[in-house]
């Protein structure tokens, strides 16, 4: 697929990313943040961690707690992309085309949600429009945080025509 290169003004929409609870992993901190860097040089994006949820109950009622805090971030018309093995996979080419199909529909803003450990409750599903699968494969949700990022950078570049896609 060749995207034509829109001149449209990438920055009128923006990015918040919701990642379940902190990235304790410090090997990730210094990656994430650099292309969170990159990224404000195409759109303004803000990145929102909750809270560890410390709760006992079973898996339900933690997801339940994690959903509380996900839905309170999220406003009425935001496009809402849900990070979920079961989602739908796209390449990088195909990711970009998706990045342009919102602003050219005039999307204000997209929540990307990387949830926790079990997964989302059923509310943070009803409310998303969209279900992404990075991979087949199975990632910690601390990785799959640097790898959105990444390929949110490289749709960047690929709807500017700039070279660091390959």
């Amino acid at each position: 697929m060749i995207l034509e290169h829109s001149h449209v003004d990438i920055t009128i929409m923006k990015i918040l990313l919701i990642f379940t609870g902190k990235t304790t992993e410090k090997y990730l901190h210094d990656p994430i943040n650099a292309y969170l860097a990159r990224i404000r040089n195409y759109f303004p994006i803000e990145q929102y961690t909750t809270r560890d949820i410390r709760i006992q109950g079973d898996i339900d009622t933690i997801k339940k707690a994690e959903a509380e805090e996900i839905l309170k971030r999220i406003e009425v018309n935001d496009f809402v992309v849900l990070l979920d093995e079961r989602g739908q996979a796209l390449s990088s080419m195909e990711f970009a085309h998706f990045i342009q199909l919102q602003l050219n529909k005039s999307v204000r803003r997209m929540v990307f949600i990387i949830g926790g450990a079990y997964g989302f409750a059923e509310e943070v599903y009803q409310r998303s429009q969209m279900l992404l699968s990075l991979s087949r494969m199975t990632f910690t949700h601390q990785m799959v945080r640097l790898i959105l990022v990444e390929q949110l950078y490289r749709a960047c570049t690929i709807l500017r025509g700039e070279p660091y896609h390959h």
